[in-house]
């Protein structure tokens, strides 16, 4: 199976850690590994790096070469420009198209800036998705997080009937992609155990995903096979330069995911530990959930204070945090952000503001 894992994002809600020349999944922010090189390390044993391509833009493209060394270069997909993720899935496809001639090969479908605690865990539920796909039980499998809580940040998939058992792991019918729904429905669909948290992995063939570009986006496929036909030749970085940018924007979901009829997707789900630290009291939540402690990084002392995440990023400074609860205090070489965690949506507003001023050098 080959395994593509998308590493482009920005990251902006999680300023200062994520900056524009060094996004999140790039940085340390758990442990001592950028959260790119564990979702490397997830899959590198069991199928060879050989078999992993990376999704980047082509001005991060270096430092993913410089973090994984291991993955051949030819299989670091740089995007030329910001398309979304219809036309960057596209290209990561025409990619792989060109390495095997097997469109029915199975391809998981992965992310560089997510974390996960259970790993062995998502390793089975990937082999029972490859193995059911190559049985035949469906044309693409997706992969759930089984819900911890009730989560109005995520994207929920609705659980059809229980379709069978493989090597004793349920596998469902796929009734529905829901994204970031209100509260009351999380709660509601948290208790009643229909839904589970949608991850974004999904594992798939080469060949379906490209017949439904070729379906549902005429266009977009006839620009896709322009690039495609030059890749391995002398003229790939002209046409790709040329043709990429003027892809349409559209997400993966508009473009092609809802057009796959329900009948032909499956869905299994595991408690993987999974988490999407997109915000930075995501990123607290993710490492500890409980709201009574603290979670902090560096030289840092606290004292009567709770549900904070306090990073210190220099190493000669001290923080103290005295008396707060659930504010995040950030500190770097260059930027200093205190926020509540009620707040945290600002931070986002707050960077796209510094865009085009005297500032922009820290965003």
């Amino acid at each position: 199976m080959k395994i593509i894992i998308f590493a482009g994002g920005s990251g902006r809600r999680l300023w200062p850690i994520s900056r524009q020349k060094s996004p999140k999944q790039f940085e340390q922010i758990i442990g001592d590994q950028s959260t790119l090189q564990l979702a490397v390390a997830r899959v590198r044993d069991t199928y060879g790096a050989d078999n992993i391509f990376v999704s980047t833009n082509e001005k991060y493209a270096d430092i993913v070469r410089g973090q994984l060394p291991e993955i051949p270069p030819e299989q670091i997909i740089g995007e030329p420009a910001r398309r979304d993720l219809a036309a960057a899935v596209g290209l990561a496809l025409a990619h792989l198209s060109h390495h095997t001639s097997d469109a029915d090969e199975p391809v998981a479908i992965l992310w560089g800036d997510n974390y996960m605690d259970q790993v062995d865990n998502f390793r089975a539920v990937l082999q029972a998705a490859e193995t059911l796909l190559i049985q035949k039980q469906a044309n693409i499998l997706f992969i759930g997080e089984t819900p911890r809580f009730a989560n109005e940040n995520l994207g929920w998939i609705g659980l059809g009937a229980e379709k069978g058992r493989l090597d004793g792991r349920p596998y469902y019918g796929f009734e529905s992609l829901t994204y970031r729904p209100p509260l009351a429905e999380c709660r509601h669909m948290f208790a009643e155990g229909t839904h589970v948290w949608n991850t974004g992995y999904f594992v798939t063939t080469i060949g379906f995903v490209q017949s439904l570009y070729q379906q549902q986006q005429p266009q977009m496929w006839a620009q896709l096979t322009q690039i495609q036909a030059a890749i391995g030749r002398d003229t790939y970085q002209e046409t790709l330069q040329t043709v990429y940018p003027q892809l349409d924007v559209m997400s993966f979901d508009d473009a092609i995911l809802q057009y796959i009829p329900a009948e032909e997707a499956l869905v299994l789900h595991s408690e993987m530990g999974w988490s999407d630290p997109g915000t930075l009291y995501a990123l607290k939540e993710a490492i500890d959930p409980d709201p009574a402690t603290s979670v902090t990084k560096g030289l840092v002392q606290l004292a009567e204070t709770q549900d904070c995440l306090v990073y210190n990023y220099e190493p000669d400074k001290l923080v103290a945090v005295i008396g707060l609860d659930g504010v995040i205090v950030v500190n770097t070489g260059d930027a200093l952000l205190v926020v509540h965690k009620d707040k945290i949506p600002l931070v986002k507003k707050l960077v796209d503001g510094l865009e085009g001023t005297e500032l922009e050098n820290y965003s």
